[in-house]
């Protein structure tokens, strides 16, 4: 049992490592994507070629962002079929579905046209070139749906029978959209995806403050920060009644996964914790705590006196990592918190025409995106953490699922390569995307410069009736001649 304790923990941590690699482009694409869909109806009404470069560089972004997430996606899929077999075979009936209709669905929509952003801006009507990023954003988020599906079947199965025994095992849809549509679908999806539009929203604000800061291309800078900051304020406020929503779900859904975020050890009402640490030998919570008795109560039955079982109750096997569930979910309560305020300021500042004039404020929004995915990711873990030790819930545990003839040496061995791959991808992808936000956007007829960014530049090239191209290449390195294309 020690042995397969051992491989069953280095299977968790690769697939949790590659998880957690592959959702820092998550975010950004489909956060992003809302940015150049809004940044791409302001071009279709103003018909301006500032506004047109201001858009290819969105589209540059998104598709770098697009390609790395698309490659590092990949990788969960082969890790189903290799480290965990039992538990492809047990949920392969119910998953095929929503895996194929995402990558049927979504990400033919997604990649289609993301290439019409990308090489049809002269072969497309304008109408159609803007409808383009809508749908590059709408098949984003049709995306991020089937996942979700096929996650919150694990969370909370439904629409199914079990049929077969020992190793032929195996989960058999009943009813699809019950499988689909189950108890945590639509809060898990919502809260998600708000959530990642914030990260979106955050992103769009730390290149405006980045080129405040540089005092170049200005006028994007202003524009993306009214767009970024009320969609950043808006998101960050809809998590609230999203994430209260969420709570209910696991309240009433996964009342052990709820006693374990809050260390909730005697069963009976539960009060709630902001921050702490749980002692699981002397099984205490010490914790700063809402100054209301019994608060998740009111929070998710408008009861005070509610009762949720307790930690004692439940079998230490069937116990999730309690310390680590408590902290991952009390941290992303934090880390929103720190957003909203974020959020906020920033609004309050941009719409007071202060952000371009406050370094300090411009230096904080080059890195408040880190807070935004610090929420995201504890998130994730707290609920995939809080699962355990369940993969299925109630249904298959995380030990049973692994396969039984992959040894922890060959595991450890692509644990070792994948950080390797994994940090040289990084690597890349920031040289790239620092590359495109250095350069910054630029009109066909304007060569890149190493101090102006194309403020008064861009207004006297508009006025003089200069076109822009309608092709986007891969991101490159500056022309080095003045003659030559910029992009």
């Amino acid at each position: 049992m020690g042995v397969l304790g051992n491989v069953a923990a280095l299977a968790r941590f690769q697939f949790a490592m590659t998880v957690a690699f592959h959702f820092l482009f998550v975010p950004m694409s489909i956060g992003l994507g809302l940015i150049m869909a809004l940044t791409s109806r302001r071009y279709y009404k103003s018909r301006d070629p500032r506004d047109l470069a201001y858009l290819k560089l969105f589209v540059k972004i998104f598709a770098a962002t697009f390609i790395v997430g698309v490659a590092t996606g990949v990788t969960m899929e082969f890790a189903f079929g290799t480290n965990w077999a039992n538990y492809s075979r047990f949920v392969g009936d119910i998953f095929g579905a929503p895996l194929a209709a995402e990558a049927l669905f979504a990400f033919f929509l997604e990649s289609v046209f993301l290439g019409i952003l990308i090489f049809g801006q002269k072969r497309v009507s304008p109408r159609f070139y803007h409808v383009s990023a809508w749908l590059v954003w709408a098949g984003s988020c049709l995306s991020a749906l089937w996942i979700i599906i096929a996650n919150s079947w694990m969370q909370t199965p439904a629409g199914f029978k079990i049929v077969g025994t020992g190793l032929a095992r195996r989960a058999y849809i009943t009813n699809f959209l019950t499988a689909a549509v189950n108890h945590s679908t639509f809060q898990r999806y919502f809260h998600v995806v708000v959530g990642l539009l914030a990260m979106g929203a955050f992103l769009g604000m730390a290149i405006s403050a980045y080129y405040y800061l540089k005092e170049k291309h200005q006028d994007f800078a202003k524009k993306t920060m009214r767009i970024a900051a009320l969609v950043a304020l808006i998101a960050s406020v809809a998590m609230l009644p999203l994430g209260h929503l969420q709570a209910v779900e696991v309240a009433d859904n996964q009342p052990e996964k709820m006693a374990a975020m809050e260390g909730h050890w005697q069963t009976g009402p539960m009060d709630m914790s902001i921050i702490g640490w749980v002692n699981t030998n002397t099984q205490q919570t010490h914790s700063i705590k809402v100054p209301v008795k019994g608060f998740i109560g009111i929070l998710t039955n408008l009861n005070a006196s509610k009762s949720f079982i307790g930690l004692n109750d439940i079998p230490v096997q069937d116990r999730a990592p309690v310390q680590a569930v408590f902290q991952t979910y009390h941290w992303m309560v934090i880390f929103w918190g720190v957003m909203l305020v974020f959020a906020l300021v920033a609004f309050i500042m941009d719409r007071k025409d202060v952000i371009r004039k406050k370094k300090w404020a411009q230096k904080v929004l080059i890195w408040a995106p880190l807070v935004p995915l610090a929420a995201i990711q504890c998130g994730w873990m707290a609920a995939e953490i809080g699962r355990q030790p369940w993969i299925v819930w109630k249904l298959q545990r995380t030990v049973d699922a692994i396969s039984p003839s992959v040894p922890a040496s060959q595991i450890l061995i692509t644990i070792l390569l994948f950080i390797v791959v994994y940090l040289v991808i990084a690597i890349i992808y920031l040289r790239v995307v620092f590359g495109i936000i250095k350069k910054g956007p630029q009109l066909e007829s304007e060569a890149p410069t190493s101090g102006s960014g194309g403020g008064a530049e861009a207004e006297q090239l508009a006025a003089e009736g200069a076109t822009t191209v309608g092709a986007v290449a891969a991101p490159a390195p500056p022309a080095p001649a003045s003659g030559e294309e910029a992009n």
